[in-house]
Order: structure tokens, then sequence, then C-alpha cells
């Protein structure tokens, strides 16, 4: 006799492991009946399982020569057919010759199956991926196959540590498998001596204690560079304490997040004027935002300019934010005809306030609430063919342009601003994947009251794609519409380094616009990104628009890291010629 036997279903800890034990034949065997030949195959034990079954897996027939080797083979092939936990072969000496007689012993019945463990996949969910059907004898082998679509289905959903640690069976059928998650055991912070470590951890979906997800780790990993205060982060899993627990340990290079600049200017009409500007993305470590603004001296009251900003990303434990910004300044101002001629430089005092409220609907979803109370002044002309403020008769006056306009473009503004943001890029600094869409609607007048009565509806798409190995191309859509009585300062602006290159900056404008954007984005040296484009757009007041006066440009242009933050250079052609556009601050 001789017998294969696996762990019993009442005993085994690793039920899918398919290692086979197969016994040593007797040497009472080997001497005896090997070379004798074969009078008859039968099967024994089998209650539940069809003979017919077994005896489709045994290749050894009625006029074969017994082999120690295909007896071997035939007690595996019915083992693995998954319904036994013993096969056992005997053999009976007759006059003819040997008659075999397989001997099985069947599993138990499945009854019922619980699961243990399992906090981010559903009981419900884990029972649609066991098909070892209830009320019949267990097939071992496809319950190893469940084991290893559960195993699957975690490492999918981001649960890579996940692993079925215990799978036992009952002697009235109930079948408990066991499902070690993976969990994280703490998160550890290095390289952060300015930054504290609540605002690295709060921007991470991983929390200790909780199951150790990758693709919560990718996300959190971006989440924290995109804060803008890091040169570089990274994330490893160390062992933890417990069985298939981590540690993950995030390395960060903190980079300069404070700005601090003073100078000076000069003009006649002036005199001498003093700035000073200060801030920090990052201020005290915490994570929110502040700058200074501040304009000094000159020969008028107008230049006593200034302006503050704050924000605080993080109110309460829903993400909460809060961003307020008080300003009073007088700065000047150019207005275009459409062919790109000036019509009037002027000095605009702007001062007021607003305040947003933002607080995330999702993973990617951020909705936003603005007041905004602002009062546009006109100053004084200071250059071009037409004065806003000059009487018939008088120089640079224009019939089209009198103190009509002054009164239809200048006054108080308040207004409420609704807008919801979907953002995925991999990075917000220099994406390369992921898109960006947001809509935004601002309401002006009524109960709020104010001179200007609007609606005025914004949306905007960006698409990020990834060509070969460090380029990109990125697209940008922008359309807007207005109606009711909206100032200058409120119109849509159409022009310049930001939304139409070849063109002044803000040239078109007017309560309904179009524009779009294609770049190519490509890597030219350490800091330095080359970049081919083509925009197009126009702005228009009225019913006068039409798609077919759309205005074109494209060029070549550089982007810089420097310490000071980036720099953008372009070099546009227009339908009016060409232009350079220097600016600071990132791509979209």
């Amino acid at each position: 006799m001789t017998r294969t036997r696996r762990y019993g279903l009442l005993f085994f800890a690793a039920i899918f492991a398919l290692s086979i034990v197969v016994g040593a034949l007797t040497p009472a065997f080997a001497a005896d009946l090997t070379g004798r030949t074969v009078t008859a195959v039968a099967v024994a034990g089998n209650k539940a399982v069809a003979e017919s079954t077994i005896m489709a897996a045994v290749k050894t027939k009625p006029g074969d020569i017994l082999s120690a080797d295909k007896i071997k083979e035939d007690m595996q092939a019915i083992y693995e057919l998954g319904y036994f936990f013993d096969v056992v072969a005997n053999f009976t000496e007759v006059p003819e010759g040997v008659k075999v007689v397989y001997t099985v012993l069947e599993n138990p019945a499945l009854q019922d199956v619980v699961f243990k463990g399992n906090t981010k996949v559903t009981t419900d969910k884990l029972n649609s991926l066991v098909t070892a059907e209830k009320g019949k004898t267990l097939n071992t082998k496809i319950l190893n196959d469940n084991m290893r679509a559960i195993e699957q289905y975690y490492h999918d959903q981001g649960y890579i540590l996940a692993r079925v640690s215990d799978v036992a069976m009952s002697p009235t059928g109930v079948l408990t498998i066991t499902i070690n998650e993976g969990i994280l055991e703490d998160i550890v912070v290095k390289g952060n001596d300015k930054t504290k470590k609540y605002v690295i951890t709060r921007e991470m979906k991983l929390k200790p204690g909780e199951p150790f997800n990758v693709k919560d780790a990718r996300r959190s990993m971006q989440k924290v560079y995109n804060l803008g205060y890091f040169e570089d982060v990274n994330m490893k899993l160390n062992p933890g304490k417990e069985p298939n627990g981590v540690v993950l340990e995030t390395s960060v290079v903190e980079q300069k997040t404070g700005t601090f600049s003073i100078g000076a200017g000069y003009s006649k009409a002036d005199g001498l004027v003093g700035i000073i500007e200060l801030g920090d993305n990052n201020f005290r470590g915490t994570g929110d935002k502040v700058k200074v603004h501040w304009e000094f001296g000159g020969n008028s009251g107008s230049n006593n300019n200034y302006e503050f900003s704050y924000t605080r990303p993080w109110l309460d434990q829903k993400q909460t934010s809060l961003g307020f910004n008080i300003y009073n300044m007088t700065n000047q101002y150019d207005d275009y005809y459409d062919n790109g001629d000036l019509r009037s430089t002027y000095d605009r005092k702007r001062q007021g306030w607003d305040i947003t409220l933002g607080r995330p609907a999702g993973e990617y979803i951020q909705n936003y609430i603005t007041l905004k109370n602002r009062r546009d002044t006109y100053v004084k002309y200071v250059d071009g063919p037409v004065d806003y403020m000059a009487t018939p008769g008088s120089a640079n006056y224009n019939a089209s342009y009198n103190q009509q306009y002054l009164q239809d473009n200048f006054g108080l503004t308040r207004s409420i601003t609704l807008m919801r943001v979907y953002d995925s890029r991999d990075n917000v600094f220099n994406p390369t994947e992921g898109r960006r869409y947001s809509l935004a609607a601002e309401f002006a007048g009524g109960l709020l009251g104010g001179d200007f009565d609007f609606n005025k509806y914004t949306a905007e798409g960006r698409q990020y794609l990834k060509v070969g190995r460090s380029q990109v191309v990125a697209f940008r859509l922008t359309v807007g519409y207005a109606d009711g009585k909206m100032p200058e300062a409120g119109k849509f602006a159409v022009g310049g380094a930001d939304t139409l290159r070849g063109y002044n900056d803000d040239q078109f404008k007017g309560d309904k616009m179009f524009a779009a954007t294609a770049e190519y984005r490509f890597p030219v040296a350490q800091k330095v990104q080359g970049v081919v484009f083509t925009d197009v757009g126009n702005a228009w007041d009225g019913d006068h628009y039409k798609l077919n006066d759309l205005k074109t440009g494209a060029g070549v242009g550089l982007r810089i890291t420097t310490p000071i933050g980036p720099i953008r250079i372009d070099y546009a052609v227009g339908e009016q010629g060409s232009r350079t556009h220097f600016s600071f601050g990132g791509q979209f």
C-alpha cells in the first residue's frame, strides 16, 4: 500500500499551497508486485464525488504492467481534483496479476463561509469571489483559485500587503477565511526642519492604524509635493512590529518659501516711491500663506499703497480653507483699441476686500465661495489719445469715451462668486498628467448693493498628456459669458502672456470671451524647459461676437526655475506683429 496525504482540512493553515506528499512504496511492493499485470482498477471511499470523475484522472488501466511511477502519478492526479485530503493506493494480488484500489477520503461539504479581518473590502464582495458551491464537497483546487482572486482584488484596490493569512474548515462545514490587510503602524517624517509634521501628515490619505494602500501613498506624495514647500518628496516602507505591519518613512527636502524685496521708483509726476514686499507660503512652518505689499512716499497720497493677504488652508478637520485680502492700490493701466493701438494710459485706484471659504467635496474636487467688496476710482490721465476726463473742445477728448465712460466703468462692486474645481494633476507646478476643470459664477448687485448689477460665468478646462519620456502636451480652453451692467475692471480680458501671446496685455475686453492654448513642452537643461505654443482667442462686447473673428498667435518660449521663483519668457507672432512676453510665475 502507498498513500498520498495532504494536511487535513481541520488543521491546515494554507490550503492553497499545492504541495503533495507521496508515501514511498514498500519493499514488498517493489519486490513482489512490480512488473505484474494490472487486472482491475477500482475506487473506494467516495460518497459525493462520482466514480467516473475519479476514474477519468486515472491513467493506469487493466492489462497494463504495474508501475510505481504510474501509481504515484494517478494518486497525484486524483488528489489534484481538489475533492480529497487523503488518497491511498491498495493492491490485491490475484492469480492473474494485481488488482489496484484507490481509496479516497473526501473533503467535508461546504455549508457556509465566514470572513475575518476584512475592513476595506465588504463581505458581500469577498463572497462574490468565492465560487466554491455551498452544499457540495469542498474543492480545494477551486478554493485555492478563490484565495488568489481575493488577494488579487485587494492588490488591484491598492492594498498590496493584504494576504489570506489563514483558512480553516470546521467539522460542520463552516469555512473561515482570515485576511491580514497589512496595517500601517506609523508615519515617520524626516527632513522637515521648518515645516511642522502635522502640516505634512494632514495632507496624506494614509492614516496610522489603517491598512496600507499604495494608491493612497502615491496620491499622498503628490499632495505633499504640491504644497510647494519642498524640492523633493520621497516615501519608503519599513517593517513594522506586527506581522505584515509597515512604517511609512517620508523624507522631504525643504526649499525657500519666504520672499522679501525692497525697491524704489521715480517719476516726474509722483517723485520717489519706496516699495517693500514680504511674504511666506509656509508661515512659521504652519502651512499658512501671508503676503504684505507696501508702497510709500511720493508727492501724492495716492502712492501710499498697501495690500495684505492671508490664507489658512486647514481651518478644521474637514479641511475648510479661509483666505482674505485687503487692498488699497493705485496703479497705471493701459487701454487699447482692438487693432492694438494705445487708447489711454491712466492711474486707477482699487480699494476693498475679499474673503474666500473653501472645502473639498471629494478627492479631486474643491468648492469655493468668495465675497467681494471693491471700489474702482479713476485717478488721473497719464498719456494717450483719449483722456476720459476731458470735456468737449479739450485736447484728447473723444466723444465715444467721455465722462459717461467713467460713470459706466468706475464705482463700487459687491459680488458673491461660487466656484467648483476638479483637479487631478500630478504636479500643480509642472503637470505631466491629469486634468483641471473649473466652473465659476459671479453675481453682483441685487441685494448686495453696489453700483453694478451683473452675472458672470466662466468655464475652463486643462488637459495634460505625457508623450515620450519627459515631453508633455498641454491644452487649455476657457469660455466666458456675462450679462448686465459690468465695469471695465470686471470684464473678460484676452491678450498677453497668460491668454493670447503676440498681443498687448488685456488688449481685448468684453462680456464674452473665448481662449484656447496648445503647448508642447520639453526639457532643455536642468531647471530649463522649452515650449512651442499656439494661442487662439478674443473678447467681445454685446452681440457682436463671432468665432471667425478669433485672433491667433504662435511662438516659442523658455521656463526657467530660479531661487526667486519660475520665470517665463515667450516670443510670439500675432496678426499685428511679434512680441516678447516676460513674466514671473508658473505656467498653466
